[in-house]
């Protein structure tokens, strides 16, 4: 049992495999972005027994918690560098922590099942290969839940709370600017404005801030920045098991001619 909370995240995993080849125009393109995941470890404070990561990439029909003790990788882009489908990632799996999981959101009345077999989509293990690089911390992947709803996925959130305590790292991994057809400079005030209203939310008391979640939509540009939630739904889960710890914008860039953001909910050095 660690002494410390350990914090919630909500990181960006940039684009592809990004961090791991030049990037086409712009070889540094993503470094700020790498920089900054490379230090989420010290700025955390304590190395977690454990990571829950909820990833942009996986869906299911209800919350799926992924207990494979060692996972494939799941080379789920196109189009990219042969050696960028070549990548490790031999962290181990944590199927005991997955059972927890599950169970807690059981408890909690959100259907779950566990998923023996799935591999790590690259939300999952593009970023981690950065922030802990030896591959050393065991990994559970949970799912989103089909329909993407922000109050279930708050209550998802809240319903792991506990496990903050247990020496277990929650990360929200997608991207706060999520439109494909919108990485462009016409996007870039766009996305400045509703990164900014993110990180207002962020620092406000729990009942405010999930009153201004489950109306993201109503946020400055939302659907051209969200027109497919998917990227900000790892967000909720992150923001419900913050409880009444309030949060703050720890990281911004402007990738891709758009505004991205890291926010962390708790304690973070």
């Amino acid at each position: 049992m660690n002494s410390k909370k350990l914090p919630t995240l909500f990181i960006p995993h940039g684009g592809g495999p990004c961090f791991f080849m030049d990037w086409p125009g712009d070889p540094h393109m993503w470094d700020r972005m790498a920089d900054f995941l490379r230090g989420v470890d010290a700025a955390v404070g304590t190395r977690p027994k454990a990571i829950l990561i909820i990833s942009g990439h996986w869906e299911e029909d209800e919350f799926t918690v992924g207990s494979n003790p060692q996972p494939s990788l799941i080379y789920d882009y196109q189009g990219f560098p042969a050696h960028t489908y070549a990548l490790t990632y031999p962290a181990p799996g944590a199927p005991e922590l997955a059972a927890r999981v599950q169970n807690l959101l059981v408890e909690a009345g959100l259907p779950a099942q566990l998923d023996t077999q799935r591999g790590w989509d690259h939300g999952v293990f593009i970023p981690l290969k950065v922030m802990y690089p030896n591959a050393d911390v065991p990994i559970v992947q949970l799912s989103m839940k089909k329909g993407l709803d922000t109050a279930t996925h708050l209550r998802a959130g809240q319903a792991l709370q506990a496990l903050r305590e247990e020496g277990v790292l929650i990360i929200g991994s997608g991207m706060s600017f999520h439109n494909m057809r919108g990485f462009s400079p016409a996007y870039k005030d766009a996305s400045q404005q509703f990164d900014d209203w993110l990180a207002n939310m962020a620092t406000q008391e729990e009942a405010a801030r999930n009153t201004l979640l489950q109306h993201w939509q109503d946020a400055p540009h939302a659907r051209q920045v969200q027109p497919h939630p998917d990227h900000l739904l790892p967000l909720m889960v992150a923001a419900g098991a913050a409880g009444s710890d309030k949060g703050r914008r720890i990281f911004e860039d402007t990738v891709m001619n758009v505004v991205v953001s890291a926010i962390a909910f708790g304690d973070m050095e």
